[in-house]
């Protein structure tokens, strides 16, 4: 099959089409026959480092998949061939999920909405888990909770946004000007233009905030805070820090990690289901430009999600 590969760190320019073997699924696995892999900034960070992803190579990347289920493997009852999936294999492990095939443990897959195609289902595991994590399952965001979130046009912010609605906060997000009527649009209450606006000065008294884009944003963004409420970093483990700053002001923060997870998984469809919840696609590319993919995604301007479509 072909896949994307890479035999050392560095630039986009590392990224080459290689042909290696179809992979067979273990016990408790399933392969599933790949038709689009959403693009992270991650998975940059795992490509020019050596990351999670560990040294062997070539090494492979990629996490987020849709795709139909070509085989499933010893003990698996909960799938079967033509089953259309998608989800976030063994993440933060390696899953290369940029290549024609690829296994995945069953239980980390679920059903893909009808609703949705398989460009956007691959857009939604890793940023929809995610800001699912972040606002649900860490900062247990309650209705009527003021929330603040950073990039709010971005991958994670900008599902981050439509969550938080449809748990019933009060929204207020930042962005380029341009971007205002999208953010709005997906349900923004306020967005401030951080090219014009000190956010510090004008958000005050929030019970959660949601920062994806690390640096001084995290020491600033704590003191928007309502005494007691958190700070969820989620772009660098370097912003450990913060966790002692955040003490000495009487709120919280924390750094996190997104993991595997059917049930948020089932959470994310279920709003997908419900209108609640849409991905916005900025680009799709075929598997072979994984290369100018993540030259656009390391830009930072991009709205929404970066996906490759496989053939």
């Amino acid at each position: 099959m072909r896949a994307i590969g890479q035999d050392s760190h560095g630039g986009p320019e590392v990224l080459k089409v290689i042909e290696v073997p179809r992979p067979e699924p273990g016990p408790a696995e399933v392969l599933i026959r790949v038709h689009a892999a959403g693009v992270n900034p991650t998975d940059a960070w795992h490509r020019s480092s050596a990351g999670l992803a560990g040294g062997d190579t070539p090494i492979r990347l990629g996490w987020d998949v849709s795709g139909v289920i070509e085989a499933t493997g010893l003990g698996v009852t909960t799938l079967k061939p033509g089953d259309e999936v998608f989800g976030l294999p063994r993440h933060p492990r390696p899953a290369g999920t940029y290549a024609q095939y690829v296994t995945s443990p069953a239980r980390h897959l679920v059903a893909k909405p009808t609703g949705l195609t398989h460009v956007e289902a691959a857009a939604l595991p890793l940023a929809g888990l995610t800001a699912w994590q972040a606002l649900v399952d860490t900062a247990n965001i309650q209705p009527g909770q003021r929330v603040l979130i950073h990039a709010a046009a971005g991958g994670v912010g900008h599902l981050a946004v439509q969550i938080a609605k449809a748990r019933g906060a009060h929204v207020i997000g930042t962005a380029r000007s341009a971007k205002h009527d999208f953010v709005r649009g997906l349900g923004a209450d306020e967005v401030i233009d951080y090219t014009t606006a000190d956010f510090t000065d004008v958000v005050h008294g929030v019970d959660v905030v949601i920062d994806p884009i690390g640096g001084e944003y995290g020491p600033r963004s704590l003191t928007t805070l309502r005494p007691g409420g958190i700070l969820i970093a989620l772009a660098s483990p370097d912003e450990t820090y913060l966790v002692d700053r955040a003490r000495q002001l009487g709120v919280r923060a924390a750094f996190m990690i997104v993991e595997a997870d059917q049930a948020g998984m089932r959470e994310l469809a279920a709003l997908v289901d419900a209108g609640r919840l849409r991905p916005e696609i900025a680009t799709t590319l075929p598997l072979e430009q994984a290369a100018r993919a993540h030259e656009l995604s390391q830009n930072g301007r991009t709205t929404g999600k970066i996906v490759l479509t496989v053939g």
